[in-house]
């Protein structure tokens, strides 16, 4: 399995740390709320909300560079608004990895 990293931002802010430091401080700030918001709509069994989560969590698997991980959310995301979350398991792990890395950021 592939593993997040700061690539993407390092790339995107260069030498500007202040901007850095706020990229990181809004990742931190907003994953669990949008993985708790995820959770609360998998609980309700409401696929298109939940379908609109994983879409907001695409945006924070691309931004730490995980490829692989940001394919398999998409599929998620279609299958959701299907009804047909077979993916679930696979998308937990890559939200599992998430939250661990950026608790340690």
């Amino acid at each position: 399995m592939e593993h997040p990293n700061l690539d993407y931002i390092d790339q995107l802010c260069g030498d500007d740390d202040t901007f850095k430091q706020k990229i990181i401080s809004i990742i931190k700030k907003e994953l669990p709320l949008e993985v708790a918001a995820y959770h609360k709509s998998i609980g309700d069994r409401d696929y298109k909300l939940a379908a609109d989560c994983v879409h907001k969590l695409k945006h924070k698997i691309s931004i730490l560079s995980l490829d692989k991980s940001y394919e398999i959310a998409h599929k998620y995301e279609y299958q959701l608004l299907n009804f047909t979350p077979e993916s679930e398991d696979e998308f937990e792990s890559i939200l599992q990895l998430m939250k661990v890395f950026v608790n340690g950021m």
